[in-house]
């Protein structure tokens, strides 16, 4: 199976790191990036799978943070430490965020 061209581009400018993140109300994510890039990457439709079901709602769906792995994470039950707990964790891939996200200021 081919590489789809994004994936290639991406892997052979280079691998990026988030630097920060921020829910939006439209359940979009604002995430800086380590070259300075402002991304925005849409979660409605993957809220839409059960794995995600826990932070469907605008008050769980805020608490996003930078997991210790630079993953873009939340916390499955608020209430259990994710860093003891692995599968408490609920992340997205750096590199799966930037591809796949819209550029909104370089």
């Amino acid at each position: 199976m081919e590489m789809p061209v994004e994936v290639k581009t991406y892997f052979a400018n280079g691998r990026r790191s988030v630097k920060s993140v921020a829910a939006q109300e439209d359940y979009t994510l604002k995430i800086v990036f380590d070259n300075g890039e402002i991304r925005m990457y849409d979660m409605k439709k993957t809220l839409e799978g059960q794995a995600f079901a826990p932070i469907r709602t605008w008050d769980r769906f805020k608490e996003v943070y930078i997991d210790s792995s630079g993953c873009i994470a939340w916390d499955a039950d608020p209430n259990t430490d994710s860093s003891k707990v692995w599968n408490n964790r609920l992340d997205l891939c750096p590199d799966s965020c930037y591809i796949y996200s819209r550029l909104v200021e370089a």
